[in-house]
């Protein structure tokens, strides 16, 4: 082993020798050099005394680096590194101002020499960027066993080149040294045309292991929505890795590379991330073409939508040097947003166009309508901010005419009240779906032969309504407090009516007036009036237990209120006129209830008893 190592120190020392030329002092040939090329001093003798030697050391070290495998020429001695990329630097300078040098046949014939030294190091630099970008987990430094334990205690920790990249801190800096060196030299667009061809090939190979799959317009219409589905799923994913992963660790790379470019960096990288981005916005781009969509789609459109929102405002490309990407990707987002409102739309239609059959729902409840509708708009408000952000740009891109009609509808709905700050284009589309789910509520409680039952339809599907506006703030901040003290208003005077049209004949029933004539207790009357009470009791119970308040509030609410009135008005009148009665066995014929069955009795409406149904129009 201690053979091995002294034959390999040999070896170097040899090599050390043989890279510099005779009698060569490094450090003062480059001076020689700098004080030359700023001062120009003409004459033979000093240009090609100072010139021949950098030209020979640029050669001899040329020789050595060809000996070493690709990807590992440099790392090996950071020193002789460092030498050569200054070396080649001065040499940069004199063949990039070959106009303003001597002229004589010696001085040519240096330059000469010098152009093709520097030629064949910016080859050498070239062959190891490329060797450098096209196998990443490589080094640089042959004598590093990648297979050995590590032996700084950190043998679970992740390296750098275990993530995408995959490249070392070394390899790294090497790269930012031959491309410093190489746009310095004025080969800017070959390092740019292998970067830019190697780190696409790489970027294809993170696409690949995504399970990215390019899906066309023909592929989308021939797809199920299962299937759609499922590949709109696995895009998203695609580009969250992308947004979050790729393009960042993508953008590091290249500051790295090009850290003395800036400009450089962040043209090479808009163009990486532009070729990708126009890839994967051929999916959503696809999606948009003629292919309707129902309403339920459209919880995944705007999944797509705040997925390129989220593309767009990518801060490492969001400048000048990124017009084609940000181009590229507004236009995909706007086509989604095209589609979020078409599909959004469709939801007014299916209201409009609901008139599944002349049937009425069973007991008064909520019509599936409604709660479709209602869920429909609290899982959309969700995306509140989106939807906003849709229907603004839409409006913009539908123009001014459309623009003065929003405003116009706008001031129609706030002009009653002076609070309510103008509407957005989406809170408006929301006030009109809910103006369409009214009127259909309001024309589906026509189909109701009973008034009473029509009334306990409308109060359904008004609380339900109610009810799922304050659950959701988004929605309760879009329509606002007048709508909701409108709407409760609403509810107040159907309960109000149901009360008149139900109660009002039982209470007649039960009233003092009329049972006295000539100032006595009419006893056939007073029988007839508790006769006409448990007949029309019975049947308000039989009928109206099978009716459905589903809301439990709101069913409270009404067996409160109608035990309010009649409780008290049947315990006054039976204390009142009961005496009148004959006899006891009189007093139980006509005396169905007390007041106790009464309340019980009250406690079993509007439960959807089936058992004692009665025809519900």
């Amino acid at each position: 082993m201690e053979k091995d190592d002294s034959f390999k120190l040999e070896i170097v020392d040899e090599n050390e020798k043989a890279s510099k030329p005779a009698g060569f002092n490094l450090d003062q040939t480059l001076e020689e050099v700098d004080q030359f090329i700023q001062k120009l001093v003409p004459g033979e003798n000093k240009f090609v005394k100072c010139i021949d030697p950098l030209q020979e050391l640029v050669d001899s070290r040329i020789a050595l680096y060809e000996q070493k495998e690709p990807a590992a020429k440099f790392g090996l001695n950071i020193d002789e590194d460092n030498s050569f990329f200054e070396a080649v630097r001065r040499l940069s300078l004199i063949v990039n101002n070959l106009d303003e040098f001597p002229s004589d046949l010696a001085a040519i014939s240096c330059l000469n020499r010098a152009s093709s030294a520097h030629f064949r190091a910016m080859l050498l630099f070239e062959c190891e960027f490329r060797a450098l970008l096209d196998n990443p987990k490589r080094t640089g430094d042959p004598n590093v066993d990648p297979k050995s334990p590590n032996t700084d205690g950190s043998q679970g920790s992740s390296k750098p080149e275990d993530e995408f990249p995959y490249f070392s801190s070394q390899s790294i800096h090497v790269m930012n040294q031959i491309a410093t060196a190489m746009i310095f030299a004025g080969y800017e667009a070959e390092c740019c045309t292998v970067y830019g061809g190697l780190r696409l090939k790489s970027l294809d190979v993170e696409f690949s292991k995504q399970c990215y799959e390019n899906i066309n317009v023909d592929d989308v219409q021939k797809m199920s929505w299962e299937s759609l589905e499922g590949e709109i799923d696995n895009w998203i994913h695609i580009m969250k890795f992308c947004t979050t992963n790729l393009f960042p660790a993508e953008r590091n790379l290249c500051d790295s590379v090009f850290s003395e470019n800036r400009l450089t960096a962040q043209r090479l990288f808009c163009d990486l991330a532009t070729s990708l981005s126009i890839r994967l916005l051929n999916f959503p781009n696809a999606l948009v073409w003629p292919r309707r969509y129902s309403t339920e789609k459209l919880f995944k459109f705007l999944d797509i939508y705040e997925t390129l929102r989220d593309l767009a405002n990518l801060d490492i490309v969001n400048d000048s040097s990124a017009e084609e990407f940000m181009s590229e990707t507004s236009m995909a987002q706007c086509r989604i947003g095209g589609a979020v409102v078409s599909i959004f739309s469709q939801l007014e239609n299916s209201i409009k166009n609901d008139n599944a059959g002349r049937i009425p729902v069973a007991g008064g409840a909520v019509h599936p309508l409604t709660r479709y509708t209602m869920n429909y708009l609290k899982y959309a408000c969700e995306y509140k901010d989106t939807l906003e952000q849709v229907f603004q740009k839409q409006d913009k891109v539908q123009g001014s005419p459309r623009k003065k009609v929003v405003e116009q509808e706008s001031k129609d709905v706030t002009e009653d009240d002076d609070r309510c700050p103008p509407l957005s284009p989406f809170a408006l589309k929301l006030m009109m779906v809910m103006d369409l789910l009214d009127a259909n509520i309001e024309m589906k409680s026509k189909l109701y032969r009973n008034p009473a039952l029509r009334l306990v339809f409308l109060m359904n599907n008004g609380r339900y309504i109610l009810q799922k506006i304050k659950d959701s703030a988004e929605i309760y901040e879009m329509m606002g407090p007048s709508w909701s003290r409108k709407r409760t208003s609403e509810l107040r005077r159907y309960h109000k009516t149901y009360q008149r049209e139900t109660w009002s004949n039982v209470l007649q029933c039960i009233s003092h007036e009329g049972v006295q004539v000539n100032g006595k207790v009419s006893k056939p009357i007073l029988k007839e009036r508790f006769k006409n009470f448990n007949t029309i009791f019975d049947e308000i119970l039989k009928t109206q237990s099978s009716w459905i308040v589903s809301d439990g509030k709101l069913r409270s609410e009404l067996r409160v209120s109608i035990s309010s009135v009649v409780i008290p008005a049947y315990r006054s009148f039976l204390g009142r006129f009961k005496s009148y009665l004959d006899n006891n066995k009189q007093a139980g014929k006509y005396i169905k209830y007390q007041p106790e069955d009464i309340e019980e009795l009250i406690e079993q409406l509007f439960e959807g008893n089936t058992a004692s149904m009665a025809p519900r129009r």
